[in-house]
């Protein structure tokens, strides 16, 4: 059985305070806890993998599983671009091309190897694993990318947010006013709300002589897990509520 969403409004607002979430908590357990980029990267890389098997054995979308993975690439994606960027000192900059060519190279695999791309519905599991890995670095990039344009490119946390919010608005008005591939521009979004999330969470959790609005990593954090899993609560409520329609409208023998 498929077991992703279905790619509504509601699935990019959860999407956004995820990655948002994966920032402030990537930020709490590597810095404000300090337990540095490395160990904290083994931690999260290691809780993504206990996830994605729980996701891999599933027969059915759950969204409070799926949610539950996209929540652990976020936060795993987090450290794992802050160790490259800063502690192994490739920058904002190197990061992010060598991520940029990591995900072409994902794609290309994936792509020879089940002939799609497809967001909406995997049926084998090598395609999950590629969707799962895809997604992964997806947003190991986009956390590049927010640092890029909060410290390194001088728009700060607003103006970084400002611009990546436009390209996303961009994107969608592309999926209505051009033929471009619907695959292709989902993967620009999910790569593009993940500096939106980035950007937003630095504007939420840094100091305000920072250009923050100094709410911390622990507040923010709070605030943002509390957002997701009401979020989460209702797409398993109505994730219910449709297959229990379908069970009552089948025909009976």
């Amino acid at each position: 059985m498929n077991k992703l969403p279905a790619i509504t409004l509601s699935f990019w607002v959860m999407k956004i305070c995820a990655t948002t979430l994966g920032e402030t908590a990537g930020d709490l357990l590597s810095m404000t806890l300090d337990v540095g980029y490395a160990l904290s990267s083994l931690i999260l890389i290691s809780l993504f993998l206990l996830t994605l098997i729980g996701q891999l054995r599933a027969r059915s979308y759950n969204p409070a599983l799926y949610w539950t993975v996209i929540l652990a690439t976020s936060t795993a994606g987090t450290t794992i671009s802050d160790f490259m960027d800063r502690t192994l000192g490739l920058g904002y900059a190197t990061g992010s091309a060598l991520l940029v060519t990591l995900l072409i190279a994902i794609f290309a695999i994936w792509y020879l190897s089940e002939k799609s791309l497809s967001v909406d519905h995997i049926d084998s599991r090598r395609g999950e694993l590629f969707y799962w890995v895809a997604i992964l670095f997806s947003n190991t990039l986009g956390t590049a990318l927010g640092d890029y344009l909060a410290d390194d490119s001088g728009l700060g946390f607003a103006g970084g947010a400002l611009l990546i919010g436009s390209l996303i608005a961009a994107v969608v008005a592309a999926k209505y006013v051009t033929r471009i591939s619907h695959v292709v521009l989902f993967w620009l979004a999910f790569v593009l709300t993940r500096p939106f999330g980035a950007t937003l969470g630095d504007f939420l959790s840094k100091p305000l002589d920072h250009g923050g609005l100094g709410f911390g990593t622990v507040g923010s954090s709070a605030a943002l897990a509390v957002t997701l899993i009401v979020l989460v609560a209702g797409a398993v409520w109505s994730t219910r509520r449709e297959r229990a329609m379908s069970f009552a409208a089948a025909p009976t023998r």
